[in-house]
């Protein structure tokens, strides 16, 4: 980032923190309309060092709980962590999520939760550490739980959003209390970037066991660990940086987590430094699609107006996982199956299905028309929230159900 650019993503912060956020706005599109002078990225950031920040609209985030420190208390006697291995077939058995056929379309949209209506199980912090730093999270526990295996998801939160901003705005917590799943969110603290951004765009926190990469990892098998959580049913998702963060953890960890979700986010390894972040985002990766794809199956949301991220980049997440499935350059996948929806006073849609030739799921792409740079079908008000949308929430966890970890 350029010293103009710097100078204009500061006074875009001060503007959000006085509420002027049509103003920001305007300044960030703006910034973003003219080229970065190149600025190449650390290749291993230290831990807790500063490596800058993508802008996006600014939200005004809620109030962050203290952070508290240590594990997880541990589950009842008897409750381990089960081995987890990928191999090429699906497993066939019994879901905890809700079961739905795959060519029915859920609800398209859930009336908001009321700001005082919390779900009733625990919601605590957390933190975790290795060589890499040390991040705090939330781990959301449903009342019901009793220690049984249950499914974990993964939330990765956009920039300027802190993990409880991300599970208001997105209901997650809600659904888990009624369906039986934990949810775990790090947080990305300001030392690591200034705007709250997973560092997506840096090729130290692009690898396996390295970075933030390696943060995320050790906090979901510490719930796994710690809470006996199914390990066949362990699942990431993100929103924006946080999604872009989601397909990075899909390619570089495809043996700990079962299936990803990206929600206006980017494919793995679509920039490489600052500028070529600002170019992607605007235009789409240049990575040939293919060349680091991820090997889970992958649902994706866009909306089709994102002016912040284009929706190049749902095309481009779509393309890695298709090329990755025919890596060899054999017989592509069965056409795909494609549905149009409409949400009663809200937005319409296409979700588009591509299948293997034993036409089980291999990615879901949700295009949101006239959509922007928002949570779809997440709560009234909320962060980065359109409630006129599909439910991107439920969507999420209706695919994850279909995708157990593959096994022999």
């Amino acid at each position: 980032m350029d010293a103009p650019q710097m100078k204009a993503m500061t006074e875009a912060t001060r503007l959000t923190r006085e509420g002027r956020l049509a103003e920001a706005t305007a300044l960030i599109q703006q910034t973003l309309g003219r080229p970065a002078a190149p600025w190449r990225m650390p290749d291993a950031p230290a831990a807790g060092e500063e490596t800058g920040s993508i802008p996006g609209r600014n939200s005004d985030p809620l109030p962050v709980l203290p952070a508290g420190r240590g594990t997880p208390p541990a589950p009842p006697a008897g409750q381990g962590t089960k081995a987890r291995r990928a191999i090429p077939a699906w497993l066939t058995r019994r879901r905890t999520f809700p079961s739905r056929d795959g060519e029915t379309l859920v609800r398209p949209n859930r009336p908001a939760t009321p700001a005082v209506k919390r779900p009733a199980g625990r919601f605590e912090t957390f933190s975790y550490a290795d060589a890499a730093g040390t991040r705090t999270y939330r781990l959301y526990v449903p009342s019901g739980h009793t220690g049984d295996p249950a499914p974990l998801v993964v939330m990765l939160h956009g920039g300027t959003q802190d993990a409880a901003t991300f599970a208001a705005a997105t209901g997650m917590n809600d659904l888990a209390e009624r369906q039986g799943f934990l949810v775990a969110y790090p947080e990305q603290p300001s030392s690591a970037n200034p705007g709250k951004f997973w560092n997506w765009f840096v090729p130290g926190h692009q690898r396996r066991d390295a970075g933030e990469p390696s943060l995320i990892a050790g906090i979901t098998r510490q719930v796994i660990e710690r809470y006996g959580a199914d390990a066949s049913r362990v699942y990431v998702a993100g929103f924006s940086a946080g999604g872009a963060m989601a397909a990075v953890m899909a390619t570089v960890y495809p043996d700990l987590y079962a299936a990803a979700g990206v929600h206006s986010g980017l494919p793995y390894a679509a920039a490489g430094d600052m500028a070529s972040a600002f170019a992607a985002m605007k235009q789409g990766s240049s990575r040939p699609a293919g060349s680091a794809a991820p090997s889970v199956p992958l649902i994706v949301f866009h909306g089709d107006r994102d002016t912040t991220v284009a929706a190049a980049n749902a095309a481009g997440l779509i393309g890695d996982v298709l090329a990755a499935a025919s890596p060899d350059g054999g017989p592509g996948t069965p056409p795909p199956v494609v549905t149009t929806g409409q949400v009663p006073g809200g937005h319409a849609y296409t979700r588009t299905r591509y299948e293997d030739p034993a036409r089980e799921a291999l990615a879901e792409c949700w295009i949101i028309h006239q959509g922007g740079h928002t949570w779809s079908g997440g709560v009234a008000h909320g962060s980065y929230t359109d409630p006129r949308g599909p439910d991107a929430s439920a969507e999420l966890i209706r695919f994850f159900d279909e995708h157990p970890a593959r096994s022999e």
